[in-house]
This record gives structure tokens, C-alpha cells and sequence, in this order.
């Protein structure tokens, strides 16, 4: 008995005894159909060889090959096949449109977690190395940041206004994100505003929303109003992150003793959670917002001629 064969075309062949054609006539209409498909695939420069195969003319390698009929070695049915110079082709689109899809998950990445557009530029590229022991402490834990996260190591910036706390921690957000990793960078204000937007019932799915991204950057811890309600929420987020076993960093202004000896319960609860997920970093050296001022200033003078 004649199995069944698939054709090049999709058509099933039937044995005569199907009420189908014979098999010389199936073999016959196979032979035309190859021969057909061989003109179809024929490109400029493609020529046929010396075993009356078609070839590529750009890499000279076959772009059809023999296929033995099951059960008759006599026979056998051409079929086509990927020359190399195609498959490279193919290969380089389906890379370019990894690419494509890569960049534009960066891209909403960095839109969705970038709360500031001046901070997109805050790169370890554009850094000035005004402190390299700080700068390639701070690029090493964005190059290390598996490790990190698996140890549940985040980093606690301090030190004085314009240091660059918040400088160096952007340049760890974009460092990520460029690698596809989802980071979120933002301020406490910025979080407690919209939690006050929300009922009661949808504040926690929004703080469990926050540990979606697998580094919450926190900035400017102290800045917010310090009454009993914004310490409570302050308290809530840093303890929703604890719990979420994911890495957090949180840049301050606050003296670093304040947070290792705070004034009441209230901070204490607070500054422990965060010394707990966050080593302790000092932000030292002269103040570059300051020093960009007076460059800033200088430049003006310059230019109204005073």
C-alpha cells in the first residue's frame, strides 16, 4: 500500500485504488510542480548546476535539493531549500527586529521610570569623575546589579545639597534600564500625592504595583512635610519595599547620625527599615549644583556684557 505524501504545495497524494490518479501520474505532476518552483525561486544571477539543481549566485550554494520517495529509491522529487547567503539574510532580520523590539522596551521603560526628563542624561558616561572611588563604586553595583538584587543590597546616599546623590543614582537607573531591567526613580512626594488621589482599598494594590520594578529609587528622603500622616505613608512604602525582598535606594540630605540615633519612634521606624535594606554611602566633596551656578553665572555676565 501507498501511504499518503505531502506535496511542496500542501496537496495530499492518494493511491489509485483512493479513486486518485496513478502514482506515475502524481510523480509526473510532482516533477512539473519542482520544476515550476524552480523558475518561481529563480533570482537574478541563480543558474542551474551540474546535478540540474538550481543554485544561488551570490553564494553559490544549493537552493534545492533531491528528496527520495518513500518506497521507490528510483524516484525521487526536487524540493526547495534555504541557500546560505538567504539564511543569513533571515537571520539579520529576525536580529534587527530584536533589536527594534529590545529598544522600544527601553524606551517605555525609561518613560514609565524616569520621573524627571533631565535625569535621562544622567549617565556614568557623562559622569565627571570628580570622585572616581565613588563613581566606580556606584557603576559597579549597576554592573553587579543581579547580585545585588538576589542579596537584597540597596544603597543609602547621603551627604550635603548638591553633591550628587541624585546624580549618581540616575546614572544606576539608566545603567539598568539600558539592559531592559524596569527601575522606577522618583520621590516620596511625588508617591504620597498620588496615594492621597486614591480610595483606601486601592492604596495598597498601588503600593504592591511599585514593587513591579526591580529597583525602587526613592530621592530626597526628608524633603516631605514631616506630620504624623506623611511619616505614616513615608513608613508604608519603605516597609511595603522590605517586604517586597527587592532593592532600594534612597538618597537624603539628612545627617547620617540623625539616622542612626533618631528623635523619636516615629523616625526610628522609618531610618531602621532603611539602614536594614540600604548601606550606608557618603556623597561628599564641594557642591556641583553650586558650581554650575557660578559657571551659569558667569556665562550671563558674559554675554550682557557686565
Amino acid at each position: 500500500m501507498i501511504l499518503p505524501l505531502q506535496s511542496p504545495e500542501g496537496m495530499i497524494l492518494m493511491n489509485s485504488s483512493d479513486g486518485g490518479d496513478t502514482v506515475d501520474d502524481i510523480y509526473s505532476i510532482m516533477q512539473s510542480m519542482a520544476k515550476n518552483v524552480q523558475v518561481a525561486n529563480m533570482d537574478d544571477g541563480d543558474y542551474i548546476g551540474e546535478d540540474g539543481l538550481l543554485v544561488c549566485g551570490k553564494c553559490h550554494t544549493p537552493k534545492q535539493y533531491r528528496l527520495q520517495l518513500p518506497g521507490d529509491e528510483s524516484r525521487t522529487i526536487v524540493v526547495p531549500v534555504t541557500c546560505k547567503h538567504r539564511q543569513e539574510e533571515m537571520k539579520a532580520e529576525e536580529e534587527r527586529l530584536e533589536r527594534e523590539r529590545f529598544e522600544r522596551r527601553v524606551r517605555e521603560i525609561r518613560r514609565v521610570g524616569i520621573s524627571d526628563a533631565e535625569f535621562e542624561n544622567w549617565t556614568f558616561e557623562n559622569d565627571d569623575r570628580k570622585n572616581p572611588k565613588l563613581s566606580d563604586a556606584m557603576k559597579r553595583y549597576a554592573d553587579n546589579f543581579q547580585e545585588m538584587k538576589e542579596k537584597n543590597l540597596g544603597l543609602l546616599l547621603y551627604g550635603n545639597v548638591g553633591t550628587g546623590k541624585t546624580y549618581y543614582a540616575a546614572c544606576i537607573a539608566n545603567a539598568l534600564i539600558d539592559k531592559g531591567i524596569p527601575v522606577l526613580m522618583t520621590n516620596f512626594i511625588r508617591i504620597i500625592n498620588k496615594i492621597q488621589t486614591l480610595y483606601t482599598e486601592d492604596r495598597q494594590h498601588y503600593l504592591d504595583e511599585l514593587q513591579k520594578f526591580q529597583l525602587l529609587i526613592i530621592d530626597d528622603l526628608g524633603a516631605e512635610r514631616q506630620s504624623e500622616f506623611m511619616l505614616e505613608q513615608v513608613y508604608n512604602i519603605i516597609d511595603a519595599r522590605y517586604r517586597s525582598g527587592l532593592p532600594l535606594i534612597v538618597t537624603t540630605n539628612i545627617d547620617i547620625e540623625l539616622i542612626k540615633n533618631p528623635p523619636d519612634i516615629r523616625y526610628a521606624r522609618i531610618y531602621d527599615r532603611v539602614l536594614e535594606m540600604c548601606h550606608p554611602v557618603k556623597v561628599d566633596g564641594n557642591s556641583r549644583r553650586r558650581e554650575r551656578l557660578k559657571k551659569q553665572f558667569a556665562e550671563r555676565q558674559e554675554l550682557l556684557g557686565l
